[in-house]
């Protein structure tokens, strides 16, 4: 039943990838090239918190696309904000995933993990985080993984 639910959630999520990309360019798939080239890089994610210590073997919870050109937009709640911290911080990422300081948390290990999955500024983009427990999400000072 969990590879089920996780297969579902992941072709869900790359539907919705699939789907951005095509709004993201213009045109149909049988027009010839108009010989112009985009002036912005493509940059669409798909965002997902996964119950579990990594996102191949645990449960889908939520998942949200977010398109940061031309303009910011997707399902992500924040979509300016969230590009914004991506630009300001695309090379570390962990520094927008981790929780904020003095965030009071339990020490109990229910692991939660927040992914980045899609093209970012043209380039492929994979990332992942595990937080020791929800809480640690909860408390992140970050607009990214905020949905």
């Amino acid at each position: 039943m969990r590879s089920i639910a996780r297969g579902l959630g992941l072709g869900s999520a790359a539907m919705a990838l699939t789907a951005l990309t095509a709004l993201a360019w213009p045109g149909t798939a049988g027009a010839a090239p108009s010989g112009t080239a985009s002036l912005y890089a493509p940059s669409a994610l798909v965002l997902g918190i996964t119950a579990g210590e990594d996102a191949e073997s645990g449960t889908v919870l939520r998942a949200v696309t977010l398109v940061c050109a031309p303009r910011p937009g997707g399902t992500h709640p924040s979509p300016a904000a969230a590009c914004a911290e991506l630009r300001a911080n695309s090379d570390r990422l962990d520094a927008v995933a981790k929780p904020g300081r003095g965030a009071a948390c339990t020490r109990e290990w229910n692991p939660v993990t927040v992914t980045a999955d899609g093209v970012w500024q043209g380039h492929r983009m994979s990332y992942s985080y595990t937080f020791g427990n929800p809480c640690g999400l909860r408390n992140t000072t970050g607009a990214l993984f905020g949905f």
